[in-house]
């Protein structure tokens, strides 16, 4: 739970394009995941496991029809990128790259923060 709350922490640093943050949980009370909605209509989900697992996912869908995920699963299909089993899904599921997000999970949030802020303060000047 301490990790959702420090990135709820830094999601919230972002008022320009976050309105809402909220730590998701399931029936036993341990976190599920983070939800962020933003401005633009869109939310972003956030996971991490124990062992290190993660999944930044930015759902566009009903905007633009475009999704954003840092992952690390490793998915074999995926294993043609220098950085597996880290990936980015870049705008559609099956459109993957290289993983320019950093190791340490605080900085991860950040960096997927200022990503987020970046797209949407792009579309809206």
């Amino acid at each position: 739970m301490d990790l959702y709350l420090i990135f709820e922490s830094i999601a919230r640093e972002y008022k320009e394009v976050v309105l809402e943050t909220k730590i998701l949980t399931l029936p036993s009370g341990e976190p599920a995941k983070l939800r962020i909605e933003l401005i633009d209509g869109s939310f972003a989900d956030i996971w991490i496991s124990i062992s290190g697992k993660y999944s930044y996912h930015w759902d566009r869908l009903e905007i633009d029809g475009t999704i954003y995920r840092y992952d690390n699963v490793p998915h074999k299909v995926w294993n043609y990128t220098s950085t597996f089993p880290h990936h980015f899904h870049n705008k559609e599921e099956k459109m993957v790259m290289d993983s320019d997000m950093p190791l340490k999970p605080d900085m991860q949030m950040k960096h997927f923060m200022e990503f987020r802020r970046k797209i949407i303060m792009q579309r809206l000047l």
